[in-house]
């Protein structure tokens, strides 16, 4: 079989346990295949003892027609069950568990889990310098604020594909470490760009150590667009194509959890390395900008040990234009249509969730007994559902294919907003509809992400990753514009059946080009 057809092979094949005779047949195959690699690397006596009596008792076994053989020798030497005991195996080997006991994958994941961490805590942070520096007591922080998350905002817009075309020029592990590493070094340099500008002049009627916060902001986002796409890349590097589904419900869990845990916990930290900064002789209230600062660079650290066993790029007399990779990555996208169906799935989901963060607070405003700024319990319960979700995926998502997944979760998300559309001021109901909202978003985030991921050859993986960011972030801004002007013609009730719609329609698209690719 040719490589292009083993990895078609690998693709489409449902991850359901096999009959034994099917087990037989696929041990058989990979064990040939781990023959072929591990040879190279083994002395001519090695080769010799492998290639020899193994390779024929491999014969012998696919040619038998008995599904109850007990054994399979290795390339190794190394006895392996096959029948029963190796489904009894392969059963183990779903879920959670192949993707942890991966040292480079732990790595990878313990680099995100301090990196989303601080990203989290970072803007809470400078809404914290903006109230202790610049607001006084007649203004509102809003206005701060807002200009804050735009700056944070443009890079996503600006630099989202370039960022990727030019991942795929680098190694990956190098723009992991180092954007991690440059965040860290510019959260902890504020404090001593604020001391000496203090008597600086007002730059346009903006106090200069305010202008420095959003210099310092808008490239620390710019920084994040780099380290978004190699890090989606990086996966597929360090973890078997059979995991993916595994290790991208990780990620995803770790993703709402910082989103729940960093919000919720970021001021009480803040102050607490304040306090202890202070109790250990520091002075001006440092330990907030360490916290933040540190954990940027701790996820730097933590990287370091990752090995994505990436092979250099072949040296070329001229290196092709930017915006030709650009190019390369559309046209990609345009020619393969389950990846783009997979993105426009991706799409629609973002969008509806960012349309949820305006509605929450409408909702919150007219539920009885609560009141518009503790809409973050609507959304945490979302953010619980969608962690629930990716568990689920992660321990028994293997038995269903990407498409039944979707299609699921579409039907899921369909129903809950639906739901949400007739229960808007019923707390006990919309409490756990929003839950299921995020519950069935998982069915469809995470089996998308991963088709992405399984369908891009790695020379494209950072145009394509980046692209879908940019595509993504450009599309969650429409919905944020909308959601609460259409909300104010037309109502709570027809914004959610809206939406309900639209998810139900990206289904049915979903579900035509699966077929359509079938035939």
């Amino acid at each position: 079989m040719s490589p292009s057809h083993l990895k078609r092979h690998n693709r489409t094949s449902t991850p359901k346990l096999p009959n034994h005779l099917s087990v037989v047949r696929d041990t058989t195959s990979s064990q040939i295949h781990r023959q072929e690699m591990s040879a190279k690397d083994l002395s001519q006596d090695d080769q010799n003892r492998t290639l020899e009596a193994p390779a024929t008792d491999v014969a012998m076994e696919a040619n038998s027609d008995e599904p109850n053989a007990s054994v399979l020798e290795k390339s190794d030497g190394e006895k392996k069950p096959v029948g029963t005991e190796a489904a009894a195996n392969d059963a183990q080997e779903h879920g959670f568990w192949p993707v942890l006991k991966n040292p480079n994958f732990l790595a990878l994941w313990g680099g995100q889990v301090f990196c989303q961490l601080a990203d989290k805590v970072y803007l809470v942070l400078m809404i914290a310098l903006i109230n202790t520096h610049f607001q006084t007591g007649a203004q509102t922080i809003s206005a701060w604020v807002s200009a804050l998350m735009m700056t944070f905002t443009i890079p996503a817009v600006l630099f989202g594909s370039l960022a990727g075309a030019f991942v795929d020029r680098w190694s990956k592990k190098v723009v992991l470490v180092g954007t991690n590493i440059w965040r860290g070094v510019l959260v902890l340099i504020i404090p001593s760009l604020l001391w000496l500008t203090q008597d600086w002049q007002p730059i346009a009627m903006l106090p200069v150590g305010f202008v420095i916060i959003l210099g310092i902001t808008f490239l620390v986002s710019t920084l994040t667009q780099f380290f978004a796409p190699a890090e989606q890349a990086a996966i597929p590097l360090v973890v078997k194509e059979k995991d993916l589904l595994s290790a991208n419900s990780l990620y995803t869990t770790t993703m709402m959890a910082s989103v729940i845990i960093g919000f919720a916990i970021g001021e009480p930290l803040l102050a607490a390395a304040d306090r202890l900064w202070s109790l250990l002789g520091g002075s001006d209230g440092l330990g907030k900008e360490i916290v933040v600062g540190g954990s940027y660079a701790i996820a730097g650290l933590i990287l370091l040990l990752l090995v994505t066993n990436e092979k250099p790029h072949a040296p070329t007399k001229e290196s092709p234009h930017i915006f030709a990779d650009l190019r390369d990555g559309l046209g990609y996208l345009g020619k393969n249509h389950r990846l783009r169906n997979a993105l426009i799935q991706l799409i629609i989901l973002f969008s509806v969730f960012a349309a949820l963060t305006v509605l929450a607070v409408r909702m919150a405003e007219v539920i009885p007994n609560l009141k518009p700024e503790q809409f973050g319990f609507l959304l945490a319960s979302g953010g619980v559902g969608i962690a629930l979700g990716a568990v689920m995926l992660g321990q028994f998502g293997q038995r269903f294919s990407y498409t039944q997944l979707s299609l699921i979760g579409c039907v899921g998300m369909v129903a809950s907003l639906i739901g949400l559309s007739v229960f808007t001021q019923q707390l006990w109901a919309v409490l756990p509809l929003v839950m299921a909202l995020g519950i069935f978003g998982a069915l469809v985030g995470i089996p998308m992400q991963t088709a992405i991921q399984t369908e891009t050859p790695i020379e494209m993986r950072g145009k394509v990753f980046g692209l879908q960011n940019n595509v993504i972030n450009i599309a969650l801004t429409l919905p944020l514009a909308l959601a609460g002007v259409a909300e104010t013609f037309v109502g709570l009730q027809a914004v959610f059946f809206g939406l309900a719609a639209i998810v139900f329609l990206g289904g049915l698209l979903n579900w035509y080009i699966s077929l359509s690719s079938r035939d």
